[in-house]
């Protein structure tokens, strides 16, 4: 059962039972209350949507043992802490908290409330109870530009960045070497946004590329098909993160990098209601089955689709990363030296951009 926003301001939720360690099932008439708290409206597409699809496989295992509250369109700051902790006062006991900027208010409430289990989108804080998720976003980008290069005629690919955060900085770079890898020459522009759900900023963003000549673009962590449907009206193709949004461009979708992240919840949730979870950083890629590309465009050869099923192969099965040097920086120094692989400290902290990248990152 989902309760929304609206009816969670109105009412509190029945306050919980906290639950005896081990459980191998619910005590009579007992609930697992669990809230979802996203930045932005949980629409039919988007980063929020995909979060609330793993929060219903969560209610497909549980059917009435668990009850989901659905929080949506909440700013990062003060408000979401309020909300937060409202959540707990109100019988929560598992939270999941789809934003960085949410992570000092969630850390917080961890320590102070250590029978709450926290699972915190792409943030690096962990706790016995608080543990960071994210996705190697970069692994799918990587593809998606060689199939990118492989079709653009300008060789100016685009990019509408929502935070020049380092989980978005490295699907950059990952989009730009998979294009290089297939054409050189390949050049990437990013307008960034700063914003996770502002669909007129992101429509004139990707615009903006448009007329710089970009006949590619990655719209990168929108919530809205705002970026998709401006390339499909233009006769460019177009890609994005998290769930597919093929319906808003039939003709221009490049296809989707996509996250599943239900198996994650259900395997939190069960560790919870046992008494095992640990608060650990979960950064799940292919190899997890989080990370997945579909839909791609009929327009990609099939020579080209060939390279591209054989590079993911090699990300399967982890005997290749795209970040192995040499690697120039976009000011032509060295960033990683030939042979060497960038480590997931590394990839998770990266703050600058590759060479072939114009735009520089913003200070």
């Amino acid at each position: 059962m989902t309760q929304t926003r609206r009816s969670f301001l109105k009412t509190s939720l029945a306050a919980s039972t906290a639950l005896a360690l081990p459980i191998p099932a619910f005590a009579e008439g007992e609930v697992l209350n669990v809230a979802l708290i996203v930045p932005s409206p949980a629409a039919d597409v988007g980063w929020s949507h995909t979060l609330e699809l793993g929060t219903k496989a969560l209610e497909a295992e549980y059917g009435d043992k668990i009850k989901v509250t659905l929080l949506e369109n909440i700013a990062e700051g003060p408000d979401a802490d309020r909300i937060m902790n409202k959540t707990v006062a109100d019988g929560n006991t598992f939270l999941i908290l789809g934003s960085f900027g949410y992570m000092n208010g969630g850390l917080k409430l961890a320590k102070a409330h250590p029978e709450v289990s926290i699972l915190h989108a792409s943030g690096y804080q962990v706790a016995p109870n608080f543990s960071p998720f994210g996705a190697r976003y970069y692994q799918g980008t990587y593809l998606m530009g060689m199939a990118a290069a492989s079709l653009s005629k300008s060789k100016k690919l685009g990019c509408v960045g929502a935070f020049a955060i380092p989980e978005l900085i490295t699907s950059i770079n990952a989009f730009t070497l998979g294009a290089q890898a297939v054409d050189p020459a390949i050049e990437v522009s990013v307008v960034w946004v700063n914003s996770w759900f502002d669909p007129a900023s992101e429509q004139e963003a990707a615009k903006a590329l448009l007329a710089q000549g970009c006949d590619v673009v990655f719209s990168n962590a929108q919530d809205t098909p705002s970026v998709v449907a401006a390339c499909e009206a233009a006769g460019a193709y177009v890609f994005n993160l998290n769930s597919s949004m093929k319906t808003y461009a039939p003709k221009k979708y490049l296809g989707v990098v996509g996250t599943d992240w239900a198996p994650y919840f259900k395997e939190s949730v069960a560790a919870h209601l046992a008494g095992t979870f640990k608060g650990a950083s979960a950064w799940l890629g292919m190899a997890e089955k989080c990370v997945f590309v579909a839909d791609w465009n009929p327009d990609i050869s099939a020579e080209t689709a060939a390279k591209i099923e054989a590079v993911h192969a090699t990300l399967l099965d982890g005997s290749f990363s795209p970040f192995t040097g040499p690697l120039t920086n976009q000011d032509g120094a060295e960033a990683v030296p030939a042979g060497t692989v960038l480590g997931d400290d590394a990839i998770l902290s990266m703050d600058w951009h590759v060479k072939g990248v114009t735009t520089p990152l913003p200070k």
